[in-house]
């Protein structure tokens, strides 16, 4: 492929200043520069052939040709002086995972949480919100039901291979199906801070009876953390003067997951 691309450049007499990767955005591997660090290679997306642009790959293919970041890198459309659309995405939704970016719904809270400028967080909202409108409108699937640790983790799992710690609220009706999926906070690696009333907002704008939250260990360990028996205890604390139980706080990795102990 990077011979072709060379070979293109040089019949249309263009001149790259950027050595060309083998990967479209950036190249894992390569010399090191004079301070013993890996220098990376990268190649604007203007200079992809027009086959390889997600918008072309788009009409000419339709969009089950494209991946998932370049789905969303026409959804962006530009990037920003520091960062291309198609880089932005791939970050995007390898530091936070397919289910985060397409859940949050609050344009400013997206841009901060990404990193990325409003508008764009405004495309992406407006984008998932049609989506989930149409979704809603079309899925005849039966209603999801959470009644035991398992099947969180089940209806969950995914957040375990996620790098950084998610905290997620799953919110019951009075039969203890579903009614609301939101990620409440984003943390570090191995850190994830959150206040009640940022568990219970969503609670109180969709009428939920109940509130399951989730969590992963990126560390793989799914024992609870005393930060994570504290915070359990503030919520059920909290739900209780509000009128709305915490049914569960369920901590999940790859392979495992536990509840937090606590007399919900």
């Amino acid at each position: 492929m990077a011979e072709f691309l060379i070979a293109e450049a040089m019949s249309k007499q263009k001149i790259y200043l950027q050595p060309i990767a083998q990967d479209p955005i950036l190249d894992e591997g390569g010399p090191v520069d004079g301070n013993g660090a890996e220098k990376r290679y990268v190649l604007k997306l203007r200079d992809l052939p027009k086959d390889e642009k997600p918008r072309e790959k788009l009409v000419k293919y339709g969009p089950a040709a494209l991946s998932i970041a370049e789905l969303f890198a026409v959804v962006l459309n530009v990037g920003t002086r520091k960062e291309e659309v198609l880089s932005m995405s791939r970050r995007l939704l390898k530091e936070y995972g397919d289910s985060v970016v397409v859940n949050l719904k609050d344009p400013g809270k997206v841009s901060d949480t990404l990193g990325i400028p409003l508008g764009k967080a405004c495309q992406a909202v407006a984008c998932f919100e049609i989506g989930r409108r149409l979704f809603k409108a079309q899925d005849g699937r039966k209603p999801v039901m959470l009644r035991t640790a398992a099947q969180v983790h089940e209806y969950v799992k995914d957040m375990g291979d996620l790098p950084k710690e998610h905290l997620r609220g799953l919110y019951l009706d009075s039969h203890y199906q579903l009614i609301h999926d939101e990620v409440i906070s984003i943390g570090s690696v191995t850190a994830n801070i959150v206040h009640p009333r940022e568990v219970f907002r969503p609670a109180l704008e969709c009428s939920a009876s109940a509130v399951i939250l989730a969590h992963n260990h990126p560390s793989g360990i799914a024992t609870p953390s005393e930060a994570d028996i504290a915070i359990t205890k503030q919520v059920i604390e909290a739900g209780r003067i509000i009128g709305i139980n915490l049914l569960d706080h369920v901590v999940i990795t790859k392979k495992k997951f536990e509840s937090v102990p606590a007399e919900y």
